[in-house]
C-alpha cells in the first residue's frame, strides 16, 4: 500500500497530479525549457501583482518588464504577520504552513498553497528514485530532531509510520546511544539514512571506533542522505567507508522546496523544473557562472505566498558546466550572516575558522565535534566535546593557524564539554557571531 501517496492525497495534496506536471516539465527539450523558464517568471509576477497587496507594496513599480530589476525580497521583508502576506483567495485553512528554523537568525512563518507543496513532494520523490529509494516502500533511518512536547512528539511519530520511518534522535550522541542505534540497524531491513549531517557523521565515527562497517550488518542499505549542514569532504569519506553506501548530500530550504540534490554523476545538480536559482552580487547584478555570491531563489508555483526573487541567506557558486535547465552547484560555502568581520575591517566566512581548525582538532580522535563562536570582534571561542582537554600543542597549533589565515592579534579560547548543546531542531551550527555588525 502507498501509505505515504495515500497521506498525501488525504491532506489535499495532489501529488499525482503534481508528479505529471513534473515529468511533462522534464521532458522539454531545451529550447522549449528556456521558453518554459521565461513563462514562468512573468506569471509568477504577475499572478501576485495581481493578487498579492504585499507584494505589490514590494514592488513598487507594477508595470516593470526587466526580470533583473525585480527587488530582490529578504527574510526580514517577511517577519510580519503570515495574513498580511498571503494572496486574495486563501487562508490559513486552504494552505500548507510551516515556519523556517530560523538557523538564518530571521525565522518566519510561511505559506504553500497545496498544489505547490504536491509539487514540492514530486521533486523529492523524482530525486530519490535516483538511488531506487521510494517514499512509499523503503524503508528509513531518520537523524533528526523531534518535538519534546507531547503533541509534537507523537504527531511526528504518526507521521514517520505513514512514511515508513525510524527516527533516532540527534539530542543524545553518547556511545551508549550509538549502541542502540546499531541494534536497531542490525534488526531492520533499513534502505537507507537521512538526516542531519553532523549527527551522522558522529555515528561514523562510533562505527570506526568499532571497526564496524554498517552494510555488514545492515545488508539492505543502499544510501545515506544527508541534509541541513555542511558536508566536508573527509566527513563524507569516513561515512561512505563506515556505511559502505553512497552518501548524498541534498541543499534545501522549508519555505522554498528542494534546491540541489547531488546526482548518480556525483554533481550537485539544481531544481530547475520549480525554481529559478541566481546567483548575484551585493548589488543585486547577476554573476556568470563560476563566480561566487549569494543565491537568490524564485519559487515558480507557490501562489499563496510570493518568494520571488528571494535571498535566501546563502553563498554559493554555479558551476561553468551548467545550463538553464541543468544548473549545478558547485560549491555552497555558507551563510551570509556566518561573515566574520576580523579586527581590520577583513572579512572572512565562519566556515574558514570551522576548516582551519577542523583539520587540526580532530585527527586523533579525542575531539567528537565543535563550534566556533565569535563573541567580540577579536574574540572567538571555541567549544568542543572530548574526554579530555585539548593538548597545549594542538592549541597553539590552531592558534598559529589562524593567525597565518587570517590575520595577527586574535584571542582565541577553548572550552571543553562533553556534549555540545544543539538547537531545538537538533542541528549543530558550525559557526556563528554575536556581533551585531554581522547581520
Amino acid at each position: 500500500m502507498n501509505l505515504f501517496d495515500i497521506s498525501l492525497r488525504l491532506n489535499g495534496f495532489p501529488i499525482k497530479k503534481a508528479s505529471r506536471a513534473l515529468e511533462m516539465i522534464q521532458d522539454k527539450n531545451d529550447r522549449d525549457f528556456e521558453a518554459y523558464i521565461l513563462l514562468k517568471q512573468q506569471e509568477i509576477v504577475n499572478y501576485h501583482l495581481q493578487n498579492n497587496s504585499y507584494y505589490k507594496s514590494l514592488i513598487k513599480n507594477p508595470t516593470i518588464t526587466n526580470w533583473n530589476k525585480i527587488p530582490v525580497m529578504t527574510k526580514r521583508d517577511l517577519q510580519q504577520p503570515l495574513n498580511k502576506r498571503l494572496s486574495e483567495g486563501f487562508t490559513s485553512k486552504n494552505v500548507y504552513i510551516n515556519k523556517t528554523s530560523g538557523s538564518s537568525g530571521d525565522p518566519f512563518v510561511f505559506a504553500k498553497d497545496k498544489y505547490c507543496h504536491a509539487l514540492t513532494w514530486a521533486v523529492i520523490k523524482n530525486r530519490f528514485a535516483w538511488f531506487d529509494l521510494d517514499f512509499n516502500t523503503s524503508k528509513q533511518a531518520r537523524f533528526y530532531g523531534i518535538p519534546l512536547d507531547k503533541k509534537g512528539y507523537y504527531k511526528e511519530r504518526f507521521k514517520d509510520a505513514l512514511s515508513k520511518r525510524f527516527r533516532f534522535s540527534v539530542f543524545d550522541l553518547s556511545d551508549a546511544a550509538f549502541e542502540t542505534c546499531l541494534k536497531k540497524f542490525e534488526a531492520t531491513n533499513f534502505n537507507y539514512i537521512n538526516g542531519y549531517t553532523s549527527s551522522i557523521v558522529q555515528f561514523a565515527k562510533f562505527l570506526q571506533k568499532k571497526n564496524i562497517q554498517l552494510k555488514s550488518v545492515c545488508s539492505t542499505l543502499k544510501a545515506c542522505v544527508v541534509t541541513s549542514e555542511m558536508l566536508f569532504d573527509n566527513d563524507k569519506r569516513l561515512m561512505e567507508k563506515q556505511f559502505g553506501v553512497p552518501v548524498i548530500n541534498e541543499y534545501g530550504a522549508s519555505e522554498l522546496d528542494l534546491i540541489a540534490f547531488q546526482n548518480t554523476k556525483d554533481e550537485w545538480q539544481v531544481n530547475s523544473e520549480t525554481l529559478f536559482v541566481e546567483i548575484l552580487d551585493e548589488q543585486n547584478n547577476v554573476l556568470p557562472y563560476g563566480e561566487e555570491g549569494r543565491i537568490v531563489i524564485t519559487s515558480f508555483y507557490n501562489k499563496a505566498h510570493p518568494f520571488i526573487r528571494y535571498d535566501i541567506g546563502d553563498i554559493g557558486i554555479l558551476s561553468k558546466k551548467s545550463t538553464l535547465k541543468k544548473p549545478i552547484l558547485e560549491k555552497l560555502i555558507g551563510r551570509t550572516n556566518d561573515i566574520a568581520i576580523l579586527p581590520s575591517g577583513k572579512k572572512a566566512a565562519g566556515l574558514t575558522f570551522y576548516y582551519i581548525t577542523k583539520s587540526i582538532i580532530e585527527d586523533d580522535g579525542n575531539v567528537k565535534e565543535f563550534t566556533i563562536r565569535q563573541s567580540k570582534i577579536d574574540t572567538f571561542k571555541i567549544i568542543y566535546a572530548s574526554a579530555e582537554d585539548l593538548s597545549e600543542t594542538k592549541i597553539e597549533i590552531i592558534k598559529t593557524e589562524m593567525e597565518n589565515y587570517l590575520e595577527k592579534g586574535l584571542t582565541i579560547l577553548f572550552e571543553r564539554h562533553d556534549q555540545i548543546e544543539r538547537s531545538k531542531s537538533g542541528k549543530l551550527k558550525q559557526f556563528s557571531s554575536l556581533m551585531k555588525s554581522n547581520t
